[in-house]
């Protein structure tokens, strides 16, 4: 959970737009000027301000590296096992590592483009837009912006379907214990997803980031929570088979999938789509920047992001291997899409239960922390498109018993709500949650993961074309293109192969 953000948007009351000094940089689409090299001291300067005039930043190593951790982990641990299981024992581990090794260096980079020009006395950015702005500028910069509330749209999509596994993994277990085995539990996802909409319509009313630190906390909590009892039940079942299941080269062709017999093409294609799970699990670049923003000085903060980046992502790793592994070692050709849902409705169905309710409370908070942001930026451009509109500005203040005073802006109540729907509907009409959160990898990975970092390092650092440097790392980067690109398809392809089966708003589980 990030320190009380230092980017939020003006507030909005009565029409009129309250700045604040330490706010009004938010999502901006002018990034500020470049100041000289050498740091000019602000004539209100004192030891409680930063060279920027803002509130001294308190962040260390240790609350980087915890923040990038918690940033990490989430619902994407849940479908490694499906992924290595699609690529084997020797491929599925190998391809983790790279992407590890991958992040870790382009977040290297990423972390020298904090500051522009130069990343020790420059100018600071606040948001990876800013950052793409003060080093690239032009069209790429509203290229970053749609690639960046596509990949939160989608995000947004994946976690309602992820919830509603959840709560039908929860029915079914109660309802096959309650009949002692005798009813298949058949149901229907729809309900769900809607439960968990209505329930993002109410929370999306919050009108500020920092009013949901605590859904923040909370979600980081329960991340750990699931991430824990799933692999400590697939080290049992590992431990109770006693047998480790699976092989070399993954799923084998003629293995009976819910969606058929698995042909050579389908294996290509899971494997493929394993490729954007494994991303879309190594997916935080994308609040990089904001967390380097909470970390004081000296040292200078890309020395002490580095250092944070490299254990965070070493824990990180180890524990998707953990949970990988563990998991296609306890099922084997049978890995689930979802983790904890492959343990069928059997002792202890309990514990199940309890992780499957900190899935769902998990990914109410995480919603938010991904949405926020989007919703801020809205409802900014908004406001100075039409600053003179009362349906868009007004505030009005609404009394909550034992909750002091809501402030509702009907602009916030009738955006945020269309939101929900919109992205509530598109989840009931693709409820396949592997192909959409190896879509979501393979959308995200290439332009904010390996991209913009490198270009962004290349201008900064004034690297000459053709140059051996130069050329590496575009090699790089045309290497991890392609990997998005094939991902997608087989994400894609995913998607029309269960379509075959399935019926909207009909089909049930």
């Amino acid at each position: 959970m990030l320190a009380r953000s230092r980017t939020l948007p003006s507030r909005i009351h009565h029409g009129a737009i309250e700045e604040r000094d330490d706010i009004r940089l938010y999502l901006q689409v002018e990034a500020p000027k470049p100041r000289n090299d050498t740091l000019e001291t602000p004539p209100n300067y004192s030891k409680c301000f930063d060279d920027d005039g803002r509130l001294k930043r308190t962040g260390t190593f240790w609350t980087a590296a915890s923040h990038i951790i918690t940033a990490v982990i989430g619902s994407g641990v849940l479908s490694l096992a499906w992924a290595i299981g699609q690529l084997g024992w020797i491929a599925g581990p190998l391809v983790m590592l790279l992407f590890a090794l991958v992040n870790l260096y382009t977040s290297n980079l990423l972390a020298h483009c904090y500051r522009s020009p130069d990343p020790v006395t420059g100018q600071r950015n606040y948001t990876y837009t800013d950052a793409v702005k003060a080093h690239l500028g032009g069209k790429k910069v509203l290229l970053c912006g749609l690639v960046q509330y596509l990949n939160l749209f989608g995000i947004s999509i994946g976690y309602t379907i992820a919830a509603s596994v959840s709560m039908m993994a929860i029915k079914r277990s109660n309802c096959f214990h309650a009949s002692g085995g005798k009813d298949p539990c058949h149901m229907s996802s729809t309900g769900y997803m809607l439960t968990f909409g209505i329930t993002q319509v109410i929370f999306s009313q919050i009108p500020d980031f920092d009013q949901i630190w605590w859904l923040s906390i909370v979600a980081a909590i329960m991340s750990f929570t699931y991430s824990f009892v799933g692999l400590g039940l697939g080290i049992g079942k590992v431990i109770g088979n006693a047998t480790i299941k699976g092989s070399l080269t993954g799923i084998s062709i003629g293995t009976v999938t819910h969606a058929g017999l698995v042909t050579p093409t389908q294996k290509l294609w899971r494997s493929l789509q394993a490729l954007g799970a494994i991303a879309f699990a190594y997916s935080f670049s994308i609040v990089l920047i904001e967390i380097q923003d909470t970390i004081k000085s000296p040292p200078a903060e890309y020395k002490t992001m580095k250092k944070a980046t490299v254990l965070s992502i070493s824990v990180t790793s180890s524990f998707y291997l953990l949970c990988g592994c563990f998991g296609y070692a306890a099922f084997g050709d049978d890995a689930p899409g979802n983790l904890l849902t492959g343990f069928g409705f059997y002792n202890p169905y309990w514990l199940l239960d309890i992780a499957n309710v900190a899935i769902i409370v998990h990914l109410v908070g995480a919603y938010q922390v991904f949405c926020q942001p989007f919703f801020a930026f809205i409802e900014k451009w908004s406001a100075r498109k039409w600053p003179k509109s009362g349906f868009v500005t007004a505030e009005y203040e609404i009394p909550v018993p034992f909750g002091g005073v809501y402030r509702m802006n009907l602009f916030r109540l009738v955006w945020r709500t269309m939101f929900v729907i919109l992205t509530t509907v598109i989840a009931m009409l693709l409820p396949f949650f592997n192909d959409v959160v190896g879509l979501l990898g393979a959308m995200g990975f290439w332009p904010l993961t390996v991209y913009f970092p490198i270009e962004m390092y290349i201008s900064q650092q004034k690297i000459g074309k053709w140059t051996s440097r130069w050329v590496g790392l575009q090699i790089l980067s045309m290497t991890c293109l392609f990997i998005s690109i094939v991902a997608a398809v087989g994400s894609v392809a995913g998607v029309v192969l269960d379509l075959k089966t399935y019926k909207p708003f009909k089909t049930t589980y």
